[in-house]
């Protein structure tokens, strides 16, 4: 079982925002951790709008992927957390923009969400 460490490629050494890996990638699936709007070149959460911090969000998972060779493409399941609820339809709008073709697999909740993001996604990519 050879597990592979997957790191945003923006992530400051010394900015630790848990104990779990950006990505583990393993038999050619990668495993996402949750992702929000962060900038991580200066290591702080960039908030705005549903639709800017869908974007930034999305952006964070995209420069994961990446670091693993494989593009939003890849992506074949996303579980998303929403601050509010009521921002799905501003949301999903975003989040549609960014998936051509045959759209993820996903699961969207409401979900009580700390430094008061409003949007939370992790994702499963197969190579």
């Amino acid at each position: 079982m050879g597990k592979t460490k997957i790191v945003h490629p923006d992530r400051a050494q010394d900015f630790s925002t848990g104990a779990y890996s950006d990505g583990v990638l393993i038999d050619g699936l990668l495993f996402v951790s949750g992702q929000a709007a962060i900038d991580f070149k200066e290591s702080r959460f960039i908030l705005g709008s549903i639709e800017e911090e869908t974007r930034l969000t999305l952006q964070n998972i995209k420069a994961i992927l990446e670091n693993a060779g494989m593009t939003l493409e890849n992506v074949v399941k996303c579980t998303v957390h929403l601050s509010d609820i009521a921002d799905f339809q501003r949301f999903n709008k975003v989040y549609a923009e960014h998936f051509a073709g045959i759209k993820p697999a996903r699961t969207t909740v409401q979900s009580v969400l700390d430094n008061g993001i409003k949007v939370e996604i992790d994702c499963i990519a197969k190579k």
